[in-house]
Order: C-alpha cells, then sequence, then structure tokens
C-alpha cells in the first residue's frame, strides 16, 4: 500500500516537473536574437517585441519613424518618464533583430495590430499614443481600429499619404518610393547592407558621408526595414472624422515641405483638430532631439491636459 503510494507521488511529481519546464521554455522561450540590457520582450502576434519601459503613471506609447528604434526617444524617455509610464517600442523586425527584408510581414496593418496587442498584453488601459512619421501612420491606425485603447494621439509629421489627393506629385512621390525600396532591396539580395543604406539616403537628397556616426549606425542596423514601396496603410477622411479623442500635431521648422501638407490634410479632413505646434529648429525625424526642451515642455503640456 505505502509502495504504491509512494511510486503514485512520484508519478505526480515527475509530471509537474515535466509541465513545469514545458511551461517554462513555452513562455519564457529566449528571443531568436540578442536583446540589449534593459529592453524587455513581449511575444505579440507570434513576434518577440522588444520595449524600453520606464517610469510610472498614465501610460505613454512611443512609436518611432523609419529606420528607427526605440532608441530613437532616448533623450526624451528619461525626461518624460517622471510623469509617465513610457513604453518605447522596436517595431517588428526593427533592431534589436537585424532584418534582412523578405518576408510577407512588414505593413503598417501588421505593426498597428502588434502595437494594440502589447497595449492589451501589458493592461496598460487608454493611452496616449505617439508617432513619427510612419509611425504616425501606425498611430492612426491603431486610434481608427481600437479607439477604446486611445486617450490622445500625438503626431509627429505623421505620414498621411493615403488622405493625400490623387495628383501628380503624388504619383511622383509613390513612384520614388518603389524606386528607392527596389534599390534597398537590390543591394540586401547582395549582402550589402551598406551598399542598401546609402541608396536609401541617396533617394533623399541625403550626404551618407556626412551622416552622424549614431544615426547612421542605428540606419545600417534598421535598413532591411526599408524595402517597402511607401505604403502607409488604409484610411480615409471619412475615418480621421471619426476620432474623438485629442490630437496634437507636431511640425518642425526645417522639415521638409510635405509634412506640413500631410498636416494640413488632417486638418481639412477634421478641422477641429488645433494648429500644428512647430518646433523651432526641428527636422522631420529629428524634432525631439533638435529642440529637446521645447519639445518636452509642449508634450508635457498636453499630456497634463488630457
Amino acid at each position: 500500500m505505502i509502495t504504491t503510494t509512494v511510486t503514485k507521488l512520484l508519478g505526480v511529481t515527475l509530471m509537474l516537473i515535466a509541465f513545469a519546464i514545458f511551461s517554462s521554455t513555452l513562455v519564457f522561450a529566449a528571443p531568436k536574437w540578442p536583446i540589449p540590457e534593459g529592453i524587455k520582450t513581449i511575444e505579440v502576434n507570434g513576434y518577440d517585441l522588444a520595449y524600453q519601459d520606464a517610469g510610472s503613471g498614465t501610460p505613454l506609447v512611443l512609436v518611432h519613424g523609419t529606420t528607427q528604434d526605440y532608441r530613437t526617444w532616448d533623450i526624451l524617455v528619461p525626461e518624460i518618464s517622471k510623469t509617465y509610464r513610457t513604453i518605447a517600442v522596436s517595431l517588428r523586425h526593427y533592431y534589436p533583430e537585424k532584418w534582412d527584408g523578405v518576408g510577407d510581414d512588414f505593413s503598417v496593418a501588421q505593426h498597428a495590430s502588434d502595437i494594440a496587442v502589447l497595449i492589451k498584453k501589458l493592461n496598460l488601459g487608454k493611452v496616449h499614443l505617439l508617432g513619427i512619421s510612419r509611425g504616425g501612420s501606425i498611430a492612426l491606425t491603431v486610434a481608427l481600429l481600437n479607439p477604446e485603447l486611445i486617450r490622445s494621439v500625438i503626431l509627429q509629421e505623421a505620414n498621411a499619404e493615403p488622405i493625400m489627393p490623387d495628383t501628380p506629385e503624388k504619383k511622383q512621390r509613390m513612384a520614388k518610393a518603389k524606386a528607392r525600396a527596389e534599390s534597398v532591396r537590390a543591394a540586401l539580395a547582395k549582402g550589402d547592407r551598406e551598399g542598401a543604406a546609402r541608396e536609401f539616403l541617396a533617394a533623399d537628397g541625403v550626404d551618407w558621408k556626412k551622416f552622424p556616426a549614431r544615426p547612421w549606425q542605428i540606419t545600417l542596423e534598421n535598413i532591411g526595414t526599408c524595402v517597402d514601396s511607401g505604403e502607409r496603410g488604409i484610411f480615409s477622411c471619412a475615418d480621421i472624422q471619426r476620432l474623438d479623442f485629442p490630437i496634437l500635431l507636431l511640425s518642425g521648422e526645417k522639415s521638409p515641405k510635405i509634412y506640413g501638407e500631410y498636416n494640413a490634410a488632417l486638418r481639412g479632413c477634421k478641422p477641429d483638430i488645433p494648429a500644428p505646434v512647430i518646433i523651432p529648429n526641428g527636422v522631420h525625424l529629428t524634432m525631439h532631439r533638435n529642440n529637446p526642451e521645447f519639445y518636452h515642455k509642449v508634450l508635457s503640456d498636453f499630456l497634463n491636459k488630457h
């Protein structure tokens, strides 16, 4: 009798140990690429999404733009996280993954779905959502599809190409984006990441030789994400009109003209969106770096009101 009981207990114990090992492997499986110290990951839609989580309080989720990752916010996070729980995300296939540009799961819709799942899995409730450029397109898509997750939206020169009129200028922009993507894809196919980065920057008239060391390194590490042909999601003026939470538009004093046109198009769809706040000396992707004190004050004032 005693022997039978011991045997049963031993069998149950072994089963529990086996299940614990299996569960640990399933839930805490190591990401497929090295994760920098202090950075967390969470599985969303079958992908290990990397993010930086700092501070406490009402959550602010930061969505980077093209060729960027969570590190683009490193000058903002230390300050804003004193007041808000700040989540800086690296989107699918961005650093710390060094993607080769091959796959069919890279789109605004996919990234928007990933962000929505992240917000839900972290139990953040309603968030302030800030997006730069392509990240602004993603932020808009998240807000349109998941309004219950949104407290406010901050758009740092969001790419609003989907609502732009079908003009020769738009066709020219799309053709340029397609040609740039093809050049980048061809260089990546040869294993030439530096060549791909040079092709990408040259298409925008940027001399890569004059590019600062840190942005150049970040561009190299994210160059595989530059193979899209300008796809910025699917949303209309009617969709923008449905947004019923506070929206802040940010614009750089020295940004290319097209981003002012995007902001004007958004306000044309929804006239009650306030006029953009101009960041002195600000440039499109880096205005939060060009004038960090001014940027932080504008952002903080807006967040404190909402």
